[in-house]
């Protein structure tokens, strides 16, 4: 009875090794596996209202271009907020996601940590739902280590001077000193960061008196302007668009032939008028602003 209890005893303790040792190598395989899935692998998304329109999407393209060479071997993807741009696109074979859903690729495609550029020039609404939505994706369970979103193009006192700097190189050389120039916002009449546009006026004044900031959707309007220009005595007017591509707005609201364009508009009040079509996003001064804030938004990942 004795020696079948030793045996007994034996052959549980050698069960009891066993399992040992298979929790051990199932517990070490776990760990690593957990240890692959939890190493770094990150990703840019850059984020702009998004254009239909074949020269607009070249500028993309080179901010992309731009991008890629100031955080090489980092993976870059785009999305666009708006969902008429996404549809047109899609008719045309183009697939491009809304920011929720290239965040959600990203996610699915193992990528832990990730920097959001916000393209627009103002941190108005469209930003700030960015921002909310991207931060979902790293409070959520299985979501992102880190999401950070930077900073649009207008964001401090010294971006207000380095977009100013920016644009006065890039007005037409055929501009005379009498001669207006009217920049095109988007505007945002609803949501407070619409000040902004007035803010960067102010900084142009400081420039050239001649030199003017309206919205489309915003404060100040091309009917504040045009009063100015009649006590400037101003016979000859240039638009130049104030958002990242001479989009839409751009070729209708600004030059367009309908007779409520600012074009039209201002040829009605008897002035000569030049639209310039070309989207700050094509300035290489501008963009690099933009990936300033990037490069925050990757030193806090």
């Amino acid at each position: 009875m004795r020696e079948l209890q030793k045996k007994s005893c034996s052959k549980l303790i050698l069960m009891l090794s066993v399992m040992g040792l298979l929790i051990s190598g199932l517990w070490s395989n776990g760990a690593e596996a957990m240890e692959k899935q939890k190493e770094k692998k990150t990703a840019i998304l850059l984020s702009a209202f998004g254009t239909s329109i074949p020269e607009a999407q070249s500028v993309f393209r080179n901010v992309e271009k731009m991008v890629r060479e100031r955080f090489p071997n980092t993976e870059v993807r785009w999305a666009y907020t708006s969902s008429i741009i996404r549809k047109k696109l899609a008719a045309q074979g183009q697939i491009l996601h809304s920011p929720e859903m290239a965040l959600a690729q990203l996610m699915e495609d193992g990528y832990t940590h990730v920097a959001v550029l916000s393209l627009h020039f103002i941190p108005g609404k469209e930003f700030h739902d960015l921002m909310a939505n991207a931060r979902f994706f790293e409070q959520m369970a299985g979501g992102f280590d880190r999401v950070v979103v930077a900073w649009p193009l207008l964001s401090s006192h010294d971006d207000f001077v380095r977009v100013v700097e920016a644009v006065m190189a890039h007005i037409p050389k055929t501009r005379r000193p009498e001669d207006a120039v009217i920049l095109m916002g988007h505007g945002s009449e609803k949501h407070p960061a619409d000040a902004i546009y007035s803010a960067v006026d102010v900084e142009f004044k400081k420039k050239d008196p001649l030199i003017f900031v309206a919205t489309v959707e915003g404060h100040p309007t091309l009917d504040d302007l045009i009063p100015l220009l009649k006590k400037n005595r101003v016979k000859k007017v240039f638009l130049m668009p104030f958002m990242s591509v001479a989009g839409d707005h751009a070729r209708n609201d600004m030059a367009g032939d309908d007779p409520d364009s600012w074009k039209s508009l201002l040829t009605k009040e008897g002035y000569e008028v030049i639209p310039v079509l070309e989207g700050m996003a094509g300035y290489p001064e501008i963009v690099n602003i933009w990936l300033d804030h990037l490069q925050e938004a990757m030193k806090n990942l």
